[in-house]
């Protein structure tokens, strides 16, 4: 190789470092809630997302542990788990001590969300049994009651909403509706014959991040929780799937999952998928709230679970 070609090789590589050096995501500081499969079950982590360094703390073999939430304070997690048999939420401390059932019933509770509102502090979460329902619990266990229809609640960071899937004309959208059930509205006109809408709020509770169909893609939007100033923020385009997605406390990111089929819409499929545990199926990924910035988080990018739960963010 002549010296010119090796110095034009040397620019290419300084170039290729640079561009990968800005768009790389700077989360230092930061912490995670994942769920990975790096131990075979799907378990739930805390993940410093610069350094790469995972904590297990739901540690337990053999089950199924998913959708971790964060207390309001940072100091405890909720989650679901089917280690009883049945899939129920269960409380720990962050560092994976203190186990505790939150609740006791043979109808799957899924997504829940935690945050002080105007009656105290509670979760409130999905719950798959005849139909499906959104509950809301206070953290001891006491106080369990049915909101209404509909999938995939959060509450906003000030407690004074809930935004959540809701079905209509055979298809779903975005809804919200208040802390306690009441003044149920739909915010998004359009609708999503294929689900997977899970609506997640800004810091300031002004905005409302979601995923929706553009073609054979699912990308994510922004819509103000009012249901205006709707705008696309992922142009991924062909089969990719963002979702589900979850803002940073300090506004400047939005996490989500990403991959590149719905393999949920197919049972056959998705059973072998579920049974391979394929290492970079979905990864991590964060966006500027603008659109810019769209970058895989490499120490999340494989061995995570091949699931629904989001990628939350240590208050």
């Amino acid at each position: 190789m002549n010296r010119s070609c090796s110095y034009s090789l040397s620019v290419v590589a300084i170039l290729a470092m640079s561009s990968w050096s800005l768009s790389a995501a700077d989360l230092r500081g930061n912490k995670l809630l994942v769920t990975s499969v790096r131990t075979g079950d799907t378990e739930v982590f805390v993940a410093d997302p610069t350094t790469g360094d995972m904590l297990n703390i739901s540690r337990s073999p053999q089950s199924e542990d998913r959708y971790p939430c964060w207390s309001p304070d940072g100091k405890s997690v909720c989650f679901s788990s089917d280690r009883e048999h049945s899939t129920n939420l269960w409380i720990m401390h962050a560092d994976g001590s203190g186990v505790r059932r939150l609740n006791r019933t043979s109808a799957v509770c899924y997504m829940p969300s935690w945050q002080k509102t105007p009656r105290g502090e509670r979760i409130v979460f999905g719950k798959h049994g005849e139909k499906p329902e959104i509950s809301s619990i206070r953290p001891d266990g006491t106080g369990e009651e049915i909101l209404g229809e509909g999938h995939d609640p959060t509450l906003s960071p000030d407690g004074r909403r809930i935004t959540y899937t809701g079905h209509i004309n055979n298809g779903v959208t975005v809804f919200v509706m208040n802390h306690d059930g009441s003044e149920k509205h739909q915010i998004v006109s359009d609708i999503s014959k294929v689900g997977a809408t899970f609506p997640n709020w800004s810091p300031d509770s002004k905005q409302i991040v979601y995923s929706f169909p553009v073609g054979e893609a699912l990308e994510l939007f922004i819509v103000g929780r009012d249901g205006s100033g709707k705008r696309q923020l992922t142009t991924f385009g062909s089969t990719s799937v963002c979702t589900p997605s979850a803002w940073s406390p300090d506004g400047k990111w939005i996490s989500f999952r990403r991959t590149d089929e719905r393999y949920w819409s197919n049972k056959e499929r998705m059973l072998k998928v579920y049974a391979e545990k394929p290492a970079d199926k979905r990864p991590v990924w964060v966006v500027r709230p603008d659109g810019g910035d769209a970058s895989v988080v490499e120490s999340l990018r494989y061995q995570m679970a091949i699931d629904g739960s989001r990628a939350s963010w240590k208050p």
